[in-house]
């Protein structure tokens, strides 16, 4: 038989089946009731049925009667056999055909439907072999799933370390991070991948100053391809706030040459809060050793005062009036004004009124205001540190600190320089201040007792004195009486002295007799209580077996024209020239020398026989240019 065109049916079919074979995909065709018309070489090849075994055979039942998993494939759910019904292109992938060695092979097919006069009269099957594909899919699924699990595993070890973690490319570009460094810094993984960490979080320095990127050692590494270590240095928070770091980049190398970093840094705020801890407590410890030193060589100064002075002596109704008002106000924490002329025993008094207050456990702290130059005012009274100015070689506490719970004895108030004075005002209204060079508030709590022989209204007046630093002193006033005023007093502070001089002196015990009894209490007394001690130890120092010199004492004293100088109801024309005052006071040094054997200090030297601190004696010897003769040595 031949067509239409002259070719054999024959020759033809061989044709198509021709064109079949040599087609890389398995295909068949279905007649309009699913069974197999034709089939190629490569279905054959796929599949392992001949073309003889299938033919007229229903395709369903030939390789696609069950699924992959084994489980019956229902013939009206078979795609392949929905193109005959519907007429419409069907494309599966990811099923199986099955294999005449009862192999499910995988497979995906597309069924053609063949239309004759508007209707399916049959399909085509053309489907392919996708074990090799599903193969290299398996094996790039368990490519990705081993790399997946590795990533995972890599990011628990990261998320299990303590520090905080994260990796550059060679741009600078975050690669990875671990939980700790958004637990330390804020900034979630997500949200830092492919940004530079620099801009993100080392953009500036502690003190707000930029912090150029050519400069940073994280990028260092990727540069040089060394390890840079670094401590001392802040990271950003995400809320704004520094985070104090220590960090190490170290290089990624390829081929040897960097081509990224792994930076890993740890939150130092606690240590540098230890840090900082442990220096404020060696601060404190240190300040309170230099307290502890000078409150024991005051407390050992106010033993030697004590046991120089004792107990306030007189019965007389001046001081009886003077140690009442005493006893008011010891208990209460007003400022006291102690007032008197020089020598009346203003000092004894401020110790009267700290030993019977509640701050008696506590030193009194005396500061000589006329002894402290200027410029050494502000060191005096607040200190300074180390450093604040030249000479300043080491810490010192001030007067103020030292006296912190005590009280603080302003003796000569008036000498205050009045630049320095409201400096002072506003110390003791706030009880704080700062120390010289230092910024850091120091907060006391002081009783302040001051003195002076001055008459501070006048001062005032003057200018000298500043008028609201004299109220805040003068909050309770109490008058000492001179000496002139006491008479009834005077032998029984002579006769203490007495005592007291014989046993510091290593003399025999003397006593007053009658007669000196009169001749002191005749005496004017300008120098108060000081002068009638000086002239007892005069006495004692003079006297011979066991007979009190008081006459020697005595004509030691200056004239009339001399005791003018401490009276305040002197005349006009009784006065001592200042020249004249110091040839006396040099001469009364250079006697107490020549007495102990230019023995300065310790028992018996001249120092005790002045009743002045040996440090004192130095000092007034160098003033006055007082040398040890070469032929007493």
């Amino acid at each position: 038989m031949k067509t239409g065109s002259g070719v054999p049916i024959e020759e033809l079919e061989s044709l198509y089946q021709l064109i079949l074979d040599s087609a890389g995909e398995g295909v068949y065709g279905l007649g309009n009731d699913g069974k197999i018309t034709f089939s190629n070489a490569a279905a054959t090849k796929i599949l392992g049925w001949e073309s003889d075994q299938v033919l007229g055979q229903q395709a369903h039942d030939v390789h696609h009667h069950s699924h992959a998993d084994g489980t019956p494939y229902p013939k009206e759910q078979c795609p392949i056999y929905a193109a005959l019904k519907d007429g419409e292109t069907h494309r599966v992938n990811n099923e199986v055909f099955w294999h005449t060695n009862g192999k499910p092979i995988p497979v995906s097919y597309v069924s053609t439907p063949i239309i004759r006069d508007g209707k399916p009269d049959g399909a085509v099957i053309l489907f392919k072999d996708d074990s090799q594909r599903r193969e290299l899919e398996q094996q790039r699924q368990c490519a990705f799933e081993e790399l997946e699990k590795l990533r995972t595993d890599y990011q628990l070890i990261l998320d299990a370390a303590g520090e905080g973690i994260y990796g550059l490319d060679s741009d600078g570009l975050i690669t990875f991070s671990n939980a700790a460094s958004t637990a330390i810094l804020g900034w979630k993984g997500e949200d830092v991948l492919g940004r530079s960490s620099h801009e993100i979080h080392h953009h500036t320095h502690a003190d707000g100053s930029n912090y150029p990127r050519e400069q940073c050692p994280i990028y260092a590494a990727i540069t040089d391809g060394e390890v840079h270590h670094v401590e001392n240095e802040v990271f950003w928070h995400t809320d704004g706030s520094p985070v104090p770091v220590e960090y190490t980049s170290t290089p990624i190398l390829r081929d040897g040459k960097p081509v990224g970093a792994v930076v890993v840094f740890r939150n130092v705020s606690d240590r540098k809060a230890l840090e900082k801890q442990r220096e404020n407590a060696y601060e404190e410890i240190k300040q309170l050793k230099e307290k502890l030193e000078l409150e024991r060589d005051y407390l050992r100064d106010e033993v030697n005062t004590a046991g120089k002075f004792g107990e306030i002596i007189g019965e007389s109704e001046a001081i009886k009036r003077t140690l009442a008002q005493v006893e008011a106000v010891a208990q209460t924490p007003a400022s006291v004004l102690i007032l008197g002329e020089s020598g009346v025993g203003k000092e004894m008094i401020a110790r009267a009124i700290h030993t019977q207050s509640d701050r008696a456990d506590k030193p009194m702290v005396k500061v000589n205001c006329a002894s402290i130059p200027n410029e050494l005012f502000e060191s005096e009274f607040f200190g300074h540190v180390k450093g604040a100015f030249t000479g300043a070689h080491q810490d010192r506490v001030g007067r103020l600190q030292l006296a912190d719970g005590g009280t603080l004895f302003l003796d000569e108030v008036g000498e205050i320089p009045i630049a320095q004075q409201g400096k002072l005002l506003r110390a003791l209204q706030e009880g704080e201040f700062e120390r010289v060079g230092d910024h850091k508030t120091i907060h006391v709590n002081v009783r302040v007792v001051a003195a002076t022989n001055r008459k501070l209204e006048e001062e005032i007046k003057a200018g000298h004195f500043r008028e609201d630093l004299f109220y805040r002193l003068s909050v309770f006033p109490i008058e000492v009486p001179p000496l002139r005023d006491r008479v009834s007093d005077i032998v029984p502070l002579a006769t203490a002295f007495l005592k007291n001089a014989c046993e510091e002196l290593g003399r025999k015990p003397l006593k007053l007799t009658q007669s000196h009894a009169t001749l002191l209490e005749k005496h004017n007394w300008p120098g108060n209580i000081r002068e009638l001690k000086n002239t007892i130890d005069r006495a004692v120092i003079s006297s011979t077996d066991k007979k009190l010199r008081l006459d020697l004492a005595l004509t030691s004293v200056p004239s009339e024209k001399q005791q003018a100088v401490n009276s305040p109801v002197a005349v006009a024309s009784s006065y001592l020239t200042n020249d004249e005052f110091k040839e006396l006071e040099k001469a009364n040094i250079i006697a107490a020398l020549q007495h102990s054997n230019w023995k300065t200090w310790g028992d018996n030297g001249a120092a005790v026989l002045l009743g002045i601190k040996a440090s004192t004696l130095a000092y007034q010897m160098k003033m006055f240019g007082i040398k040890k003769p070469v032929n007493d040595e």
